[in-house]
């Protein structure tokens, strides 16, 4: 399970002083800190205390929308500005000051609408446009209600989506329980647009999420670390479970997958921790961390 096969992380000496180095941990949440219960165990929430206590930066980067990652946010006791929607959307849930706010422009959005309701694959999703924190959808369908109460968030059903698109997503996300279908959208549309025009990911096997090609949480870690706490990556720990935490993953000097995550993010990670269930986090911070 663990692994570093090249990682500056081989040797114990080297582990030791890059653990020493580390003065930011950057966490995910579905599938690293929280799992089913879509809430935080006590020993998470007590290796966290643990980490703050030692004068050791705490934050979260995640691909939720801001309103929904807020309680997870509070809950860590953050003092941090909190990165959503992958980064996209980074603010001061204290000063209320918004860092950041990258969108998806109008006419990208509809090119995408326009894809997502062609007749072969129109019945098969569900579209969410994310436009100023709310979640604006066609109707509501049943994955858009199950997303909705593990959010804790109203969708607003419009009907035709093009109707709100007088303001610029922050993101948009395409819903579907056949991951081929995912799949297939990743596919085509990585083909019909350059990383330099769109960022696509998945966050879950389920969830097709496009953001501006500038948003990822690798720029939005480093814009945290570098601009406005004045570190470096080295200084950095960060753990996540799915492709969507791959560029985090990269930048932190200690880049920790989850034991749930897909292989193509553990074979970029210095070290495997166990997955969210057994409460994987716990694990990696008392390794690097509290050791």
């Amino acid at each position: 399970m663990h692994k570093a096969p090249t990682s500056d992380l081989t040797s114990a000496g080297n582990q030791a002083l890059a653990t020493q180095d580390i003065k930011l941990l950057v966490l995910d949440i579905d599938g690293t800190i929280s799992g089913e219960s879509n809430t935080l165990s006590v020993p998470v929430k007590q290796a966290i205390a643990a980490v703050q206590a030692k004068g050791i930066h705490v934050a979260i980067a995640t691909g939720r929308m801001y309103c929904s990652a807020l309680r997870f946010h509070q809950e860590i006791n953050c003092l941090l500005p909190l990165m959503a929607y992958q980064g996209a959307w980074i603010q001061d849930p204290a000063s209320q000051k918004i860092h950041r706010h990258w969108s998806v422009s109008r006419e990208i959005a509809h090119q995408l609408l326009d894809y997502f309701e062609q007749p072969q694959l129109r019945s098969h999703l569900s579209i969410h446009f994310y436009i100023n924190d709310q979640l604006y959808v066609r109707d509501l369908s049943q994955e858009t209600q199950t997303y909705a109460k593990r959010s804790g968030i109203t969708p607003i059903p419009v009907g035709d989506l093009r109707r709100v698109l007088s303001d610029e997503p922050t993101k948009i996300l395409a819903l579907c329980e056949d991951t081929q279908v995912i799949n297939q959208l990743l596919g085509d549309l990585r083909r019909q647009y350059t990383p330099a025009e769109l960022y696509l990911t998945t966050s879950i096997a389920t969830f097709f999420e496009a953001t501006n090609p500038l948003v990822n949480k690798g720029t939005a870690v480093r814009y945290l670390a570098e601009e406005l706490l004045g570190l470096k990556s080295k200084n950095v720990m960060t753990i996540g479970d799915n492709f969507n935490d791959l560029e985090m993953l990269l930048y932190a000097g200690i880049g920790v997958a989850m034991g749930n995550a897909p292989g193509g993010v553990k074979a970029v990670a210095q070290w495997v921790a166990p997955t969210v269930e057994e409460d994987g986090v716990v694990s990696a911070i008392e390794k690097f961390l509290l050791s």
